[in-house]
């Protein structure tokens, strides 16, 4: 069985090709072709299938198409494999041209880093020769459009390195022909553009390369109004100077052949021509994230004096690739036989870049220095960047999904997320983050693989060893453990990765750190210093063999008065566990010790903050138990109603509304008008709210310049919408004609909302929650008063007109449809599809009720001030800003967190007890996530036995087993008390 996706799907056997039933049955084999062997959940099968709506029975349709599919292709379930959630197609690399494509690929760049670019070319022709059209051309499958996108980019981009290879064996006129049929292809790309001048000129045809660069020029200034890159500025002129030169081939010759130093040998999958704008994405993303991660630095105190001393040597876990694979052939050919890396925070940047494909996993146990190893590595490579050296990005990997995502493709959505202005077309081009990935601009720097569902780490490493095959640098971090099973369970690891494993802290460091503040005089660290000397190995050297618990202990004991000589009792701290989570649990009351805020990175003066610890404490455990429940592990405004109960939360976030449209309905139409209003609205909110998918924030700013295209169109939306309305319930011209003007203004302005410009600006979480807020007012604003001032006018100046009216005259189903079809437009815009069927049918309910016009005026003003009141709160509670303002009401209400909780993570960053990832917090410390977490769990479980208990009318007590020995109702830490609750 053979499968091809390179050009028209085809499935050949040894009987000839295999007629696939319908196109519903090439859709889902399209899809799981596309991810070979990994599982494509049904969800994404049914959106593959239906770009639009899905029936009701998409599930079954899906599972009729497998079972098709199955009997068609022969093999059974052995092929198309049910898996978890999904289904996973199973292919060899012979089967799929795609894989083939990729293999191929793989080793002539592997070829060309050793010198030999005559077989790299081969090898790359013959992975191009399987391409025999765009992917799966003939097919549409919206939700596999980036997939696509980015496999035609790797095609082109393929076609772009193997032509610097010809060129550089001096086959100008072999490429030459090919080039012209590319650009013509792709009139815009300047490397290929490049890349034919080249050629040319060394045909000896510098009139036709000038002419090229001409077309390309006036085509750049005409069509997108930017000259061409800086690179292909320089060519032109060395052409016109008569002394060309190749550009620059990647990956190269090895160093040894080019006489390079071989800290330079890495291969670089970077264009040799660029955009001047992506260019300029590439210096200001470099300077957003210096100064991002330089703040962290200092909130998290690391040069005060120094950070905790961290040493780290190659792992001696069968973890990773054979040393020859990871370093490579020396200059004299000759192989090594072992991987000897070692060193510390000071010249990790240097061993990093001596690896030819700079690619690094870093594991330790938990608490072990990893993120800050990941932290002062990136800002070590940002500070000691050289020309062409792809910018360190450094990523939180917990929300990545293999299995569903593509590495790349959540690169790419990650690099818009934190720093949003890369999705500004005008400013960076069109797909900046995307083009930045791709073109391997960007080294990515992801922390936290551990952190990802545990069954997903194997066919984590396994993409991940995929996505970088081609020589492309990554650092990855994970805790030792969690990497050994996964590598050991399904065998996949990162090929020419080099694997390093952070050691335990040493006594005599340890000792260091822990006095390195001290005052002059001052003897309370000596009783440690001593037992730690006297027992290199004991339980407390143990407990402190982290950068974390030293570092806590160091916190924790900060305070004149405390007594760090109560670690050295060996009665109340038995083992290691005890040590650690006496420390963990010391360490918020040490930190909320009232003391004013430091200075923060944003422009406002920090203010001097206090907080009671024992509130502040509680606050942050219910917010580690929430956290420890989401996949990522985020502390996001915008998600803390997922803390809430889905029925609790619809009624809050409906009823307001519901309110107001009772009120307006009882000011039209009396009490029973008012009454079904409520009701029905109250209910479409809380169907919607308690089913439908909850919109996140948007990152916006405001701005008119450039937008004039999108708000005709969008202004025409409007009047239609307007027209539609006013006809529906018998309004004059010249009142149609004045709502077509609100509306379309109404619509229209939505694209004054653009996307950010400046990518130096990095995400937080007051920014996030400004943007949202000015977005959701802005589209509240619109919606109350377009809709407002329809109601009031139809209240007002309807001519009565009825079309099928029933009951009396009391409805009429003709308005049924307007006001059905009205709300349900409103619906899909707040709520989805969701929101479109319950407001659909709470609008159909309340437009057909026919009531009197208005008896004066004032009266119609009246109600439509109420009506767009009603429908601008539904819209406000809609949006990210809006629902997170009555959810963070209602958790400080019941207790869980203060009521300017913002303000309160703010402090707690300010304070190191969380980190702040771009939009979102992170407790900086997981060993504290999970002990607050563990806690929280723990006491809700007394609580629920103790209630129990009372109503069995027995007297309330803690089971023996239920209190550790490190959380007692009071703990003494030498002369500071902590009280907590058992």
């Amino acid at each position: 069985m053979e499968f091809r996706v390179l050009g028209t799907l085809e499935v050949t056997s040894d009987g000839g090709r295999v007629s696939l039933p319908s196109t519903r049955h090439q859709r889902v084999v399209a899809a799981l072709l596309l991810a070979p062997n990994s599982v494509v959940p049904v969800s994404k099968l049914v959106e593959a299938v239906w770009d639009d709506e899905p029936p009701a029975t998409a599930v079954k349709q899906v599972q009729n198409c497998v079972s098709v599919l199955r009997e068609r292709l022969g093999g059974g379930s052995r092929v198309i494999v049910t898996d978890g959630p999904g289904y996973r197609i199973v292919v060899t690399e012979d089967q799929l041209d795609l894989m083939r494509f990729h293999r191929g690929l793989s080793e002539a760049r592997r070829l060309a880093a050793e010198g030999r670019l005559a077989d790299a070319v081969r090898e790359a022709r013959a992975g191009l020769g399987l391409w025999r059209g765009s992917v799966l051309d003939g097919i549409h499958i919206s939700v596999l459009t980036n997939r696509v996108t980015l496999l035609n980019e790797q095609r082109l981009g393929a076609v772009e390195q193997c032509v610097d290879w010809q060129l550089e064996l001096g086959e100008h006129r072999e490429v030459a022909a090919e080039l012209m049929e590319l650009v013509a292809e792709h009139p815009l790309r300047e490397k290929l553009h490049a890349q034919l001048m080249l050629a040319l000129n060394r045909c000896g045809r510098q009139a036709d390369a000038l002419q090229v660069f001409h077309e390309l020029r006036i085509r750049l200034v005409e069509e997108l109004g930017i000259d061409p890159g800086r690179d292909v500025l320089q060519l032109h002129e060395r052409i016109l100077a008569g002394e060309p030169r190749p550009p620059r081939a990647a990956p190269g010759p090895p160093a040894a052949e080019a006489g390079h130093d071989p800290v330079d040998a890495a291969p670089a999958p970077v264009a040799a021509v660029r955009d001047d704008r992506l260019d300029r994405a590439v210096r200001e993303l470099a300077s957003a994230i210096s100064r991002q991660w330089t703040v962290e630095v200092e909130m998290r105190s690391l040069n005060r004096p120094e950070p905790v001393p961290l040493r780290w040597s190659s792992t001696g876990r069968q973890v990773a690739a054979v040393a020859s694979a990871v370093l490579g052939a020396g200059a004299d050919g000759d192989r090594p036989d072992c991987l000897g890396l070692s060193g510390g925070l000071d010249d990790v940047v240097e061993q990093f870049r001596k690896l030819p494909t700079r690619q690094l996993v870093v594991l330790g146990e938990p608490g072990a220095g990893k993120s800050v190893l990941a932290i002062l590595l990136t800002l070590g490579l940002l500070a000691e960047l050289r020309p062409d050296d792809p910018i360190p990005v450094l990523l939180p990997l917990a929300s990545w999904n293999p299995h569903e995502e593509h590495l790349h493709a959540w690169l790419a959505r990650r690099l818009v997320e934190e720093y949003p202005a890369l999705a500004n077309r005008s400013a960076y081009g069109p797909d900046a983050a995307t083009r930045l990935v791709l073109e391997g601009r960007v080294v990515p720097v992801l922390d936290g693989l551990d952190e990802t569902p545990p069954a997903l780490h194997a066919a984590a490493i396994d993409a991940l060893d995929r996505a970088v095959a081609g020589g492309r640098p990554v650092v990855v971090t994970c805790r030792s453990t969690d990497y050994e099973l996964a590598v050991n369970q399904a065998g996949s690891m990162l090929a020419r990765a080099a694997v390093v494993e952070i050691e335990p802290v040493g006594v005599d460091d340890a000792i260091a750190f822990l006095t390195a503040r001290r005052r002059l005089g001052e003897t309370r660290w000596q009783p440690v210093v001593d037992h730690l000397r006297r027992h290199p190995a004991g339980v407390l050297a143990q407990a402190l063999g982290t950068p974390l618990m030293v570092d806590l202990a160091r916190t924790a004991y900060a305070h004149p008065a405390s007594d760090p000589a109560d670690l050295c009792d060996t009665t109340r701290f038995p083992d290691r566990g005890t040590v650690e989570r006496h420390l963990l649990d010391a360490y918020l009351p040490a930190v909320y010790r009232q003391a004013p805020a430091p200075p923060g990175q944003d422009d406002r003066p920090a203010s001097a903050r206090s907080y009671d610890p024992v509130r502040a404490e509680r606050w942050l455990t219910f917010l580690a138990r929430h956290a420890h429940r989401l996949p990522a592990g985020d502390l996001a405004w915008w998600q803390l109603d997922k803390a809430v109960p889905r029925p609790v939360s619809s009624l809050y976030l409906s009823l307001p509304a519901a309110v107001l449209f009772a009120a307006a309905g009882w000011l039209a139409g009396g009490p029973v008008i008012g009454l079904i209003y409520g009701l029905a609205f109250a209910g479409a909110g809380s169907l919607a709210h308690a089913v439908g998918r909850r919109p996140g924030p948007q990152r916006v700013e405001f701005r008119i310049r450039g937008t004039t295209g999108r708000f005709l169109s969008r202004f025409a939306i409007g009047v239609v919408m307007a027209v539609s309305l006013g006809l529906g319930w018998s309004l004059s011209v010249g009142f149609v004609l004045l709502l077509a003007v609100v509306f379309g203004l109404a619509v229209g302005v939505h694209v004054w909302l653009d996307t950010p410009v400046d990518a130096r600006r990095v995400s937080s979480p007051a920014s996030v929650l400004r943007n949202d807020r000015v977005a959701a007012l802005w589209f509240s604003l619109s919606l109350t008063v377009s809709l407002g001032l329809f109601y009031g006018m139809a209240y007002a100046f309807t001519r009565e007109v009825r079309f099928i009216d029933v009951l009396g005259g009391r409805f009429d189903f003709a308005l049924v449809l307007a006001g059905g079809l009205a709300a349900a437009l409103l619906g899909r815009f707040l709520m989805g599809n969701t929101g479109s069927v319950a407001y659909g049918l709470a609008g159909a309910v309340v437009g057909g009720l026919v009531f009197p016009r208005a008896p004066n005026p004032s009266s119609a003003v009246a109600v439509g001030i109420m009506f767009g009141l009603a429908v601008g709160l539904a819209t406000g509670l809609s949006r990210a800003w809006g629902y997170s303002v009555l959810t963070r009401l209602w958790l400080a209400v019941r207790g869980h967190t203060p009521f300017r909780l913002l303000r309160f993570l703010d402090d707690a960053h300010r304070r190191g007890v969380l980190r702040q990832v771009g939009a979102v917090y992170q407790f900086r410390h997981l060993r504290l996530e999970e002990r607050l977490s563990d806690r929280a769990t723990q006491e809700a479980g007394s609580s629920a036995r103790r209630r129990a208990g009372l109503r069995k009318g027995a007297q309330p007590s803690v089971p023996k087993g239920d209190r550790s020995p490190d959380v007692a109702a009071t703990d003494q830490r030498g002369n500071m008390s902590v009280t907590r609750p058992s």
